[in-house]
């Protein structure tokens, strides 16, 4: 099978600090690869090497077949870029940012306005074709970055962090959008946060934890561990955890882990036993609000490997307002 990308033993420092400290990770011809991992790293860093924005202390970058460990820039021809942080013209129409999008890429006049409207149609924003891009919402901006990054119709695509601080609606476009690139065939290296969106998203993930990869496998094979366990969140109105150690004696059956301030996730092998929790919690005075069954999920296998609590990936949710 051939890969569209590969990274060996990839680093990168920045004064004492190791962003990045010997990542190497490979993605297929047509996979969609996701590299996961909290703020922080070396996400954007790794990216921007195989991308040719920085140049690696050590390792090697094959993008396309081509060796670009000398040469860091001999394979942009072949890829989209999408950044975190838009990199299109406040001034100008997102049309005119397409067609010079276009221009840069060598398409002709005709071509790259023939491309600019079938992007702007198949994105949602040909009703803001001729409006300035920065009038636009942050999720309008995002999709017309992801159509310029596609404009001269790479074979391989990165973004990184493509639905950051964006709102729901247009999270859920952007991820239509990334399935249906996809699906036509293109390679996706994609960077992220949101472990929930890696789940729906990629074939394959690599966890990135301070700078090293932790593991890198199919989101079928990560998810086997978690199979079959039963987990169910109970959120109450005052706070939870004055009550965790007089849950635990309770309930030694159970794994009891805090999210937040008002809520607790209970794990077991077996189904849980809502209704004694919540008579439990009732008679230690506290006001149960919401008991909710949860599908075990790649969150949880994010949590076992890397050893970052559930309730830090709990609070970056809460931060972006929910299921983004």
């Amino acid at each position: 099978m051939r890969c569209d990308i590969e990274a060996v033993d990839l680093k990168k420092s920045f004064g004492e600090v190791a962003a990045v400290a010997g990542v190497s990770f490979s993605v297929a011809r047509g996979e969609l690869f996701g590299l996961l991992g909290p703020n922080g790293a070396g996400k954007s860093t790794t990216i921007n090497m195989l991308i040719g924005l920085a140049r690696p202390d050590a390792g090697t970058v094959r993008v396309g077949g081509v060796d670009c460990s000398k040469n860091p820039k001999a394979a942009q021809h072949l890829i989209g870029v999408v950044p975190d942080d838009s990199n299109l013209y406040p001034e100008l129409s997102g049309f005119d940012n397409l067609c010079f999008c276009g221009a840069l890429y060598g398409m002709k006049k005709a071509d790259r306005q023939a491309r600019a409207r079938d992007l702007l149609e198949g994105f949602g924003l040909s009703r803001a074709a001729d409006r300035k891009f920065g009038g636009y919402s942050k999720g309008m901006k995002r999709r017309l970055t992801i159509a310029a990054g596609i404009m001269h119709q790479p074979g391989i695509l990165f973004l990184d962090e493509p639905t950051t601080g964006i709102d729901v609606e247009s999270a859920r476009h952007i991820r239509s959008l990334l399935a249906g690139l996809h699906g036509q065939g293109t390679t996706i290296l994609l960077t992220t946060h949101y472990i929930d969106e890696a789940e729906r998203l990629c074939g394959r993930v690599a966890f990135l934890v301070n700078g090293e990869i932790i593991r890198v496998d199919t989101v079928e094979k990560l998810l086997e561990p978690v199979a079959g366990r039963h987990v169910v969140r109970l959120v109450c109105a005052d706070a939870v955890a004055r009550h965790m150690d007089a849950l635990a004696g309770a309930f030694p059956e159970y794994g009891f882990e805090v999210l937040d301030a008002g809520s607790v996730r209970v794990e077991s092998g077996a189904p849980v036993r809502v209704g004694p929790l919540v008579r439990f919690l009732e008679d230690q005075g506290a006001e149960v609000l919401e008991a909710r069954r949860m599908r075990p999920s790649l969150e949880d296998v994010f949590v076992r490997v890397t050893g970052i609590g559930a309730g830090d990936v709990s609070r970056e949710k809460e931060r972006r307002g929910g299921g983004a």
